[in-house]
Formats: C-alpha cells, sequence, structure tokens
C-alpha cells in the first residue's frame, strides 16, 4: 500500500508550480465571469483581453512575496500553457483557411520582420543612444514574437542579463498596448473606409509583438479576425530559426563572436510546427463535432490561464527603471508597426493581388 501511494504521489518539486497555476487561473476566472457582463464582449472586450487587463492590475498590486511564491508556475502558464494553447487552436483551422494567408502574407510577415530590426538597429543605436546589443534585442522581440524572440535571440548576441531584462519589459509592455489600440483603430479606420476583418487579421498577426497578445486583438474583433492574425503570426514565428541562424552567420563573418566560443544552439518553434500538425488533422474531417468542440472549450481556458499570466508577470516598474531610450525605441518601433506594417500590408497586398 505504501509502495503504490509512493507512486501516485505527487513529487514534491512538482508543488512549486501550484500557487502560480492557482493564481493565474482565478484571474483567468473572474475574466470570463466578467466577459459576460453587461455588453462587453459585443464592444469587443473578450475574456482573453480581460484576462490580461485584470493579471496586470493584480501582478502590480500583490505583495511581492505572493508573487515570489507564484513565480515558477506563472512561468509555466505563460511559456507551455501558452504554447500548447496554440497548437490547440489549430484545431479551429484547416489548411484550406492557412492557404487564405498565402503568399502575401508571407511577403508581409518577411517585410515587417526586416524592416523592424533594421529600423531598431540603426535609431537604436543612432538616435536613442543605446548599445547595439539592447538594440537588436528590442528589435529581435519587436519584429517576430516579443519576449520568446528576446530570449532566443540573447545567446547569439550575448545579451547580458540586464540587457535581456530591459527587452523583454519593452516589448511586452507595447505588446500590451497594442491589445487595445489595434481593436479601437479597425472600427475608427472601418467607419471611414473599408476594413475586412481578414485584412484587419492579417495586420494585427504580421505586426503585434506576442502570440497571447495577436490572439487578444484578433478575438476582440471576431472569432474570423483571430484566425487569420494567428496563422499570420504563426507564419512570423516560425521565420525565427531562419532569423537566428542569419544573425549567427552574420556575427561569425564580421568577428563579432571569438572562434573558440562555443556554437549557439538555434531554438525552432515546436508550438508552431504542432500548430501546423492539428490543423492538418482537422483538414482530414476525421474528429468528432463533439470532440472538436470540448477541445475549443479546453483551449480557450488555457489561453486565458496563459494570458493571466502574461499580464501578472508585466511589471510596471521594470518598464520605469528600463529609462527613457529603450521606450523611446519601443515606443519608435510600435509606431512603425502600427502605420508603417499597416502601408506593407496595403501595398504588398495591392502588388500581389494584381499580379
Amino acid at each position: 500500500m505504501n509502495t503504490a501511494t509512493r507512486s501516485f504521489a505527487v513529487p514534491a518539486p512538482a508543488l512549486r508550480f501550484v500557487p502560480g497555476l492557482v493564481l493565474a487561473a482565478a484571474v483567468a476566472a473572474a475574466a470570463t465571469a466578467a466577459a459576460r457582463i453587461g455588453g462587453l464582449q459585443a464592444h469587443g472586450v473578450s475574456a482573453l483581453t480581460l484576462a490580461i487587463v485584470l493579471g496586470i492590475v493584480a501582478g502590480n498590486l500583490l505583495p511581492a512575496a505572493a508573487l515570489d511564491a507564484s513565480a515558477s508556475g506563472l512561468d509555466v502558464a505563460r511559456q507551455r500553457l501558452l504554447r500548447a494553447g496554440i497548437v490547440l487552436y489549430g484545431l479551429r483551422l484547416t489548411f484550406q483557411d492557412i492557404g487564405h494567408v498565402g503568399l502575401a502574407g508571407i511577403a508581409i510577415d518577411a517585410t515587417v520582420l526586416c524592416s523592424t530590426f533594421a529600423l531598431a538597429c540603426v535609431l537604436g543605436t543612432r538616435v536613442f543612444g543605446l548599445d547595439r546589443t539592447t538594440a537588436m534585442l528590442i528589435g529581435a522581440g519587436s519584429s517576430i514574437c516579443g519576449a520568446a524572440a528576446v530570449m532566443a535571440t540573447a545567446p547569439v548576441v550575448r545579451g547580458r542579463p540586464e540587457q535581456v531584462a530591459v527587452a523583454v519589459a519593452t516589448v511586452v509592455g507595447f505588446g500590451s498596448v497594442a491589445i487595445f489600440v489595434y481593436p479601437a483603430l479597425f472600427h475608427l479606420v472601418a467607419s471611414i473606409h473599408p476594413l475586412s476583418t481578414a485584412q484587419y487579421g492579417l495586420w494585427a498577426g504580421s505586426t503585434i509583438h506576442e502570440v497571447a497578445q495577436v490572439v487578444a486583438a484578433g478575438h476582440a474583433v471576431s472569432d474570423g479576425a483571430a484566425d487569420i492574425a494567428v496563422i499570420a503570426k504563426l507564419v512570423r514565428v516560425m521565420m525565427l530559426a531562419p532569423f537566428l541562424v542569419a544573425l549567427a552567420g552574420w556575427f561569425a563573418r564580421s568577428g563579432q563572436v571569438a572562434a573558440d566560443q562555443p556554437r549557439t544552439p538555434i531554438t525552432i518553434p515546436w508550438f508552431a510546427l504542432g500548430f501546423v500538425a492539428v490543423a492538418g488533422l482537422r483538414s482530414l474531417d476525421v474528429l468528432p463535432a463533439a470532440a472538436i468542440a470540448l477541445a475549443n472549450g479546453v483551449d480557450l481556458a488555457v489561453l486565458a490561464i496563459a494570458m493571466a499570466a502574461l499580464g501578472l508577470t508585466t511589471r510596471l516598474s521594470a518598464m520605469k527603471a528600463a529609462g527613457l531610450a529603450p521606450l523611446a525605441l519601443g515606443a519608435t518601433l510600435f509606431a512603425w508597426l502600427v502605420v508603417g506594417g499597416g502601408a506593407i500590408n496595403l501595398g504588398l497586398g495591392a502588388l500581389l493581388a494584381a499580379g
């Protein structure tokens, strides 16, 4: 009996994840309940958006001791649960849906990535006086996939912990602002000039920083907009690996990395590949409708928990401590992504459509 009990016991180290997961789940549950009140969803305020907002409020009001005790679980929620949620999101789409992004989506993503990163390197060092490493880290996070891109790029550019922290705080902060700015801009632009939800989704997916932020901003307009936004974003995420290879090659050719330094491993965005695999399974039309509906419900709950954790780990004090120069660069890149990214979407979309 004792042997059997020990075999099914939860390992003690795993208990450190419990406080953070419970906290994130509580915030997500509160956001889900609040989203049903009044006409919030009708006005573009979804449970996912509220989860991030409530998370940011709670994360900056709760005692430091409580947040420290929750740190491990929050990290699991905002990283692993988010990626699991994105993989499950593939059940909502088929390859026919993914094909709607097409060559135009790939070209737009690549152009946004290259232009944003180049702008960060030039403006960061020549205008805002940042060191090149910090400018590159902020540029990678803004142009590809937020904090994940910062963390993946840091070993390549030999970023120090304080440089990584500044870059992460900057891109997460402005990416969080995008959750509210983009839906508002959609309604503003749509009232002046015709703008479809598909166009909005492609614009959001090709320019907003984090995957979670793209999901929230997409759902704030419509489920269809969220579908297109996630596809465009994951195409952009999958560009992380070739980007890192190219950056590492540039560093090697320019003599920035000593010959005796170990080769930096390239991070593969496995969750993007998982998303494609699950979408492929959905395309075969072999899953029962009830199973798909259940999985979609689980997916929304998982994403809400992940976004609550993202909010809970967003520190306004970190943004303040970073100083004005990183914030100025982050703000400039954000403006470029909104305006310049929109122009790239319109220009390339029209050009490829005409061709």
